[in-house]
């Protein structure tokens, strides 16, 4: 009744029942094995990519706070150059103002000099021409009386 073919495919079936235990636990493990290296990647790719936006967040948080550092200098450097250029220009007020004193002092002491070069030649002037008029209208007697005279009030006035 049976024939050939039918105990083949019986035989055949026995056979794929006794190995499929084995060869389906061998294939369950390697695909737990395969599953359990692809989880495995799966959780190093979440890890790394949580670490690349950790260091993303700590890259920009470090840019923010150089660019507020950079902000910050560049305010403080302005401000010292406004201070600098401040002070350089009460500096140069105080210097010119030194200065103008400087040369009106100078400006006095000339007038003060020419004043009395101005006098001294006047006097001396004034001397010459006192001489030269006693010289032609006193005679020797009344010249030695006016000597006598001047240097006693010379005298009176240096005690």
């Amino acid at each position: 009744m049976f024939g050939g073919e039918f105990w083949v495919a019986v035989g055949f079936l026995i056979f794929v029942a006794l190995i499929w235990r084995p060869v389906g636990r061998m294939l369950g493990a390697a695909l737990d094995a395969r599953t359990k290296k692809i989880r495995e990647e799966l959780d190093e790719v979440v890890r790394l990519r949580e670490e690349a936006q950790a260091l993303y967040a700590s890259q920009q948080r470090r840019y923010n706070e150089s660019v507020k550092e950079t902000e910050a200098i560049l305010d403080h450097a302005r401000e010292e150059a406004e201070r600098i250029a401040r002070h350089g220009a009460d500096q140069l007020a105080d210097q010119l103002a030194r200065r103008e004193q400087q040369a009106m002092e100078r400006i006095a002491r000339a007038e003060q000099e020419a004043l009395v070069e101005v006098k001294a030649a006047a006097v001396d002037l004034g001397l010459r021409a006192t001489r030269a008029l006693l010289a032609t209208t006193l005679d020797a007697k009344a010249q030695a009386k006016l000597a006598d005279e001047a240097i006693a009030e010379v005298e009176n006035k240096l005690h």
